[in-house]
């Protein structure tokens, strides 16, 4: 085994009999071969995983890591591909700084945190390991994790995890937030906040135990983020001109659907990583299982958002269909061991009927989200992660294989709601807290006239567009004279 310290196996002397009848008798080498791999293999099975499926749930982990890295990528595109041309680098800054703030913090306090193994201070509430990443003299041993896959391959995955909330906020505030209080406010969610209200439930903390439930993180990541964002919204204000004073809504268009469309897709890519990682091994049947609930969804969340849109508005609007999409696997995020695929279905399609109306209900009372993060994440996310106390395994009703439907316990209902409220609860008195006293400290939002003009010019003195930028000033500035 890897690491491992060489022992005397209690099956030498079997396999070293076997050895010395053949020579004696004259027996086939080839079945001395075969009897001995036959004992090796029985005493491994008795010892634990195999030197050959730890290396494979290594490299499996490593890998959807690597997917959900590329997530990021997904976030930043569709961010800036709906949102205005003018904004365009401050949107690429932000989703670049985003994950370099994630990643260090994690390593420095945030897995720590999240993970405090016997370091709870607070019982089940709060605890933490210690200062830093490190592996100690058992991490690359067969012995972490029940020996299913090593301490760096753990925090790796774990890691790529952590930027994504704040990713979220990203998009929810576009197009008005000052770039440096963003970063300040946004460093402490990301560091502290997110992490602790994991501990809870993947810490081993007091939802774990309870009999809280969130898979890949519905709850844990999405809604969080999306919490976040709905404090920092509320603190900024929406855009200028997004709202009439009789009530009605401006729409305010993104510069490339083309661009949405691609982070979109990204986003879906990455989400095999997000989901089908969560199963924390290379086992067939799980892994296969997930990335089938996940797709189902998925699609299903994306064409029910285009059909319900299309029927409210009368428009067969993309980016309804887009959100949709992701609507859905943020609603099978929470469940996507649990479900079968018919549950699937129906999960990722309320989810994407519910999304449409989510973004118009803001819109009614005036939360400017310019991608409809807060909708998609935190709605969603609440969906989601109550279906796991309907449908699936711990739900009230499964749709099994053959149609049948079967009754559980509400008790698991009971659980998911809790587990809903007290980590919105603590992230937005987080949240609140950081945004008031950002905007005391920092200022909060730019002035109207960088707003107007877009924020790659004045908090970047850049143009992701240098031309067409020229172009766009020019004749605004003519207009107004």
């Amino acid at each position: 085994m890897v690491g491992c310290k060489t022992i005397l196996r209690p099956g030498l002397g079997l396999v070293m009999g076997v050895a010395l009848l053949v020579l004696l008798a004259g027996v086939s080498p080839t079945w001395a071969q075969e009897t001995a791999e036959a004992v090796e293999a029985a005493e491994e099975a008795e010892a634990g995983i195999s030197d050959a499926m730890f290396t494979v749930n290594n490299l499996w982990i490593m890998i959807a890591g690597m997917l959900v890295f590329i997530m990021h990528l997904g976030f930043a595109t569709l961010e800036t591909g709906l949102t205005r041309s003018k904004n365009t680098v401050n949107i690429l800054f932000k989703n670049t700084t985003i994950v370099c703030i994630g990643i260090l913090t994690y390593a420095l306090i945030g897995f720590s945190l999240m993970y405090p193994g016997d370091g709870w201070g607070i019982g089940g509430i709060l605890g933490w390991a210690g200062l830093g990443v490190s592996a100690g003299e058992e991490g690359q041993t067969i012995a972490y994790a029940d020996g299913a896959y090593t301490y760096w391959s753990d925090f790796f995955f774990q890691a790529m995890f952590a930027a994504t909330a704040a990713t979220i906020v990203s998009g929810a505030v576009a197009e008005r937030i000052k770039l440096m209080p963003f970063l300040a406010f946004i460093t402490p969610i990301v560091a502290l906040s997110y992490p602790i209200t994991g501990s809870w439930q993947w810490g081993g903390g007091w939802l774990a135990e309870m009999g809280f439930y969130d898979f890949a993180g519905s709850t844990l990541v999405h809604s969080v983020g999306a919490w976040a964002a709905l404090a920092a919204v509320v603190v900024l204000g929406p855009r200028l001109g997004k709202y009439a004073k009789d009530g009605t809504v401006n729409p305010i268009p993104g510069h490339s659907l083309p661009m949405a469309a691609i982070g979109v897709f990204l986003l879906w890519f990455g989400w095999f990583g997000f989901n089908g990682g969560s199963v924390l091994s290379a086992d067939a049947a799980g892994v296969s299982h997930v990335l089938v609930t996940t797709s189902l969804a998925a699609a299903a969340g994306g064409l029910v958002a285009a059909t319900v849109a299309y029927l409210v508005t009368k428009n067969a609007d993309l980016t309804m269909a887009l959100n949709g999409i992701l609507a859905g696997l943020v609603s099978i995020t929470a469940g996507a061991d649990l479900m079968s695929p018919v549950d699937a279905i129906l999960i990722g399609a309320i989810g994407g009927a519910i999304v449409v109306f989510a973004v118009l209900a803001f819109d009614k009372i005036r939360i400017d989200d310019p991608v409809g993060a807060i909708s998609v994440h935190g709605v969603c996310g609440v969906w989601g992660t109550l279906a796991v106390g309907i449908f699936g395994t711990k739900g009230l009703v499964t749709f099994g294989t053959k149609g049948l439907i079967t009754f559980g316990s509400p008790t698991q209902l009971g659980y998911q709601l809790v587990g809903i409220l007290s980590i919105m609860a603590f992230t937005l008195v987080v949240a609140f807290a950081c945004a008031i006293a950002v905007k005391a400290l920092l200022g909060f939002r730019v002035d109207a006239a960088e707003e107007t003009e877009g924020l790659d010019l004045g908090e970047h003195e850049m143009s992701a567009y240098p031309d067409f930028q020229r172009v766009y000033i020019k004749s605004y500035h003519a207009r107004e004279i």
